[in-house]
């Protein structure tokens, strides 16, 4: 099969910057795995890698859609192996970097996606209620769910597929031989660097951003739904966070939790080779990398 390297990882653990200066030294070009900076606009908020940071290296699955658009795992699955692909066909290694563990997972172990389209007349029945009432519902029906409670539209979406009569457990027909690298730091440094990244984006214009957003009319429901910082600086921009301080210690709060959940995904899986950050991460990825790749064509 042909070769994928995955760059995984927590919010603000470095896997974007790893990432990069992996597919520059390797003449390699990177698809992106995460469920916001499909959306054009969603910049500051999603942890968009900037033309900069970017450095020259092709990158795929930015700002594929419009916001309030409705974007699902078989969307990105269907792009990211057409990215791949075509990425393949000009000789190049593929990079596929990012945190959203079900958007990695498709790609790299080939889930089989049903073709059930959503069920809008459930889907209304359904929006009548709250999140934790959804999820107690996909809990009673689905023990072992490992969808995170929070994700209101991901949550609606199993408990629509078991409505029409889907298993929840997909096949998995895997298309590419899968170098997985994780990256992350220890507990007290990842909540530090995740302090120092929302300070910087929020002096960066983070809630401008949101704010901007609002004013294009995109709505209060879909960024809600977009969670962390798109839900939280909205809801103060609309008056119903409390003051600016507050926003941001209740959001950085709820980031830490969403890096604990991330890592809960990512550690289940044993092919996962985890980079030590504290040492020079690209050496050690890059010996994995070559042992990997020294038997390609």
């Amino acid at each position: 099969m042909k070769k994928l390297i995955a760059v995984v990882g927590t919010n603000a653990s470095g896997k974007s910057g790893l990432g990069i200066a992996l597919a520059r030294r390797y003449g390699g070009e990177v698809v992106s795995a995460d469920s916001r900076q499909v959306y054009s606009g969603l910049d500051l908020g999603s942890g968009k890698v900037t033309p900069e940071e970017i450095a020259g290296v092709p990158h795929h699955l930015l700002d594929v859609c419009e916001p309030g658009a409705f974007f699902t795992m078989a969307d990105f699955q269907r792009l990211a192996y057409a990215a791949i692909e075509e990425i393949h066909s000009r000789g190049r290694l593929p990079f596929l970097v990012g945190g959203t563990g079900l958007y990695v997972d498709a790609v790299c172990d080939g889930y089989v996606l049903s073709n059930i389209e959503p069920d809008l007349s459930y889907r209304r029945e359904l929006e009548k209620l709250e999140t934790p009432a959804l999820y107690a519902l996909l809990k009673a029906a689905a023990p072992d769910t490992a969808v995170d409670p929070q994700n209101r539209n991901r949550v609606m979406r199993q408990l629509e597929k078991l409505h029409d009569g889907d298993t929840l457990q997909p096949r998995r027909e895997p298309r590419y031989d899968v170098l997985k690298l994780g990256v992350t730091w220890d507990r007290k440094t990842l909540c530090r660097r995740i302090d120092e990244r929302l300070s910087r984006r929020l002096a960066q214009g983070m809630i401008e951003e949101v704010q901007g957003l609002l004013d294009a009319g995109v709505t209060e429901d879909f960024l809600y739904r977009l969670g962390l910082e798109y839900r939280y600086i909205s809801q103060y921009l609309l008056g119903k966070g409390g003051t600016r301080a507050e926003m941001q210690e209740e959001l950085g709060k709820a980031i830490k939790r969403f890096a604990k959940r991330q890592m809960t995904w990512f550690r289940r899986d044993p092919a996962i080779h985890w980079i030590d950050m504290r040492s020079d991460a690209e050496a050690q990825a890059c010996a994995l990398i070559d042992g990997f790749i020294k038997d390609q064509p």
